[in-house]
């Protein structure tokens, strides 16, 4: 098993997740793609801006959260996670000079 330090070392030296990491469709530690048929369970071991990050249960769950299991919560299906990914990424192309929704809402009482 990962001793503290290695696991804290590995958690500063992690680069921003990318736009399936953040949709749940990535490991957030080890960017294996759970849309795979093999891709291991994923369990919720984090949050970003009110979304679920997820990793694969066993170690990469225990480097990202400190527990092999995870949060207790369920992630979203995989084809919900598939399908709001799609539809961001589309209303992305739609309006590539619109602000994101999380830009659009910080600091804007309106």
């Amino acid at each position: 098993m990962y001793s503290q330090e290695s696991i804290s070392g590995r958690r500063r030296g992690r680069p921003e997740p990318t736009a399936e990491t953040l949709s749940g469709l990535a490991c957030l530690v080890c960017a294996t793609d759970y849309r795979a048929a093999s891709a291991p369970e994923a369990v919720v071991v984090s949050h970003r801006d009110d979304r679920p990050l997820l990793a694969c249960r066993g170690t990469c769950a225990r480097m990202a959260g400190g527990s092999v299991d995870g949060l207790d919560e369920t992630p979203l299906p995989l084809d919900e996670r598939v399908r709001r990914h799609q539809d961001a990424a589309h209303q992305d192309a739609a309006h590539p000079d619109a602000p994101h929704e999380d830009a659009r809402h910080q600091g804007d009482p309106s």
